[in-house]
């Protein structure tokens, strides 16, 4: 028997959704599936696991435990949605502080080298 089980699973990423009334995230072993072949697929292409892991242990066992441990989450449609635009969001700010940063250094050396220049005159 494989462990954990698919009911196992189940109950632990549907186990937020009981506790507030909402509907389940996940209502069949497709869901679980595709959502672990994924993660597999992410650690397989160098993603760092969310758990500790032993020499040997396979992408696919990694991904499954991660989810039942908690450590993965399969999000709504709604909720990738939304983790999407708050992961591009959070880019552009990332983005637009680093070109801030650098065009302040810039403007830092440009002033250092106009001051060593007119010191010479």
């Amino acid at each position: 028997m494989i462990h954990p089980s698919y009911v196992e699973l189940m109950r632990v990423v549907n186990d937020n959704a009981e506790e507030i009334g909402e509907e389940p995230v996940v209502n069949s072993r497709y869901s679980i599936v595709t959502a672990t072949a994924k993660r597999a697929r992410q650690i397989i292409d160098g993603d760092e696991t969310l758990i500790e892991t032993k020499q040997g242990d396979k992408p696919l066992s990694t991904a499954v435990t991660e989810l039942f441990e908690g450590e993965l989450k399969i999000l709504t449609d709604e909720e990738a949605e939304i983790a999407k635009a708050e992961a591009e969001e959070a880019a552009r700010i990332a983005a637009e502080e680093a070109a801030k940063k650098a065009a302040e250094e810039a403007a830092k050396a440009a002033e250092e080298n106009a001051d060593g220049e007119a010191t010479e005159e």
